[in-house]
């Protein structure tokens, strides 16, 4: 036969003194910070620990804090005011556990003071003895894991508006920044359609006039860096490899700028089939011969 013993160093033999099991189990069961009952197959309450005991008269119970004797299931449907409340589906709960219906029953419910708000986490399982239908409740306090997460919920809730704000702002941006690039080709239209009108008729006069070499070279100047004002879109054209004779960049600028046939013609003293004839030109050198598409549109897509 094999012994185990167990040797306990530097405490005399006269001390050492074994506790009942019973002690034991009352000592575990009262070092838990959890508030602890045990209830028969009826409900009613037949131990409790020291947690629940205390929290008891901290709220006012000072007659059988440890409620021995007292019908849990009973007393919480009678706090119960509807089928579906927490006292109600706790009551239930607890009866499955103790029929062996469901394993284990959890629940977390608010349980709040005149001072201050507080809630708990329930759970029911049975109690491990063999020929009993004993359960065991336990009240944990969370209320500091609550206050987490409902702090967690409401810094979600307000980066969701930022966020919102955010989103409506950048929105409103665009469409600011959307109205300022048609505000901006507006008035380069209108800009460059006052120049072809008022101005470049006079210069192109004054080129055609008997002036002096310097002159000349002060009006052609002028010519060129007007030209370069009117036809912004000039680089992009060059950028395609596109090469437009001058008669064809004055047509593409007054066609860009939404000139008919006939206006075109007018305001260049050429026929309104000569300006077809640079139209069909203008077309082939974008390569845009049987594509369909208009040509104004795709002249203002190179802006």
């Amino acid at each position: 036969m094999i012994v185990k013993t167990i040797i306990l160093f530097d405490i005399p033999s006269t001390l050492r003194i074994k506790m009942p099991k019973e002690n034991i189990y009352k000592v575990a069961l009262n070092s838990l910070s959890a508030h602890i009952a045990i209830i028969d197959a009826k409900g009613i309450i037949i131990e409790t620990n020291r947690a629940w005991r205390d929290f008891a008269r901290a709220n006012g119970l000072t007659e059988n804090p440890g409620s021995i004797g007292e019908n849990y299931i009973h007393i919480c449907e009678a706090a119960s005011q509807s089928p579906n409340d927490e006292s109600a589906v706790i009551a239930r709960g607890i009866r499955k556990v103790i029929t062996g219906d469901i394993k284990e029953f959890f629940l977390n419910y608010p349980c709040h003071s005149p001072s201050q708000e507080r809630w708990f986490a329930l759970r029911v399982v049975p109690y491990r003895e063999p020929g009993t239908r004993k359960v065991i409740l336990t009240h944990e306090n969370i209320t500091p894991l609550i206050q987490v997460q409902r702090s967690l919920a409401k810094k979600e809730s307000l980066l969701r508006d930022q966020t919102e704000k955010l989103e409506e702002n950048n929105i409103a941006l665009r469409v600011l920044l959307k109205h300022r690039e048609d505000d901006k080709k507006h008035l380069e239209d209108a800009m460059l359609g006052n120049v072809r009108e008022l101005i470049i008729p006079y210069v192109e006069r004054l080129l055609e006039a008997e002036l002096d070499s310097s002159e000349q070279t002060l009006v052609e100047i002028i010519n060129e860096r007007l030209n370069e004002i009117i036809s912004p879109f000039l680089n992009r054209l060059q950028s395609l490899n596109v090469i437009l004779t001058p008669q064809e960049i004055n047509v593409a600028t007054m066609v860009r700028e939404g000139r008919t046939s006939k206006e075109v013609a007018d305001v260049m003293m050429i026929s309104v089939s000569a300006v077809d004839f640079h139209r069909k030109h203008i077309r082939k050198k974008l390569k845009m011969t049987g594509s369909g598409k208009n040509l104004r549109s795709y002249l203002l897509s190179l802006q």
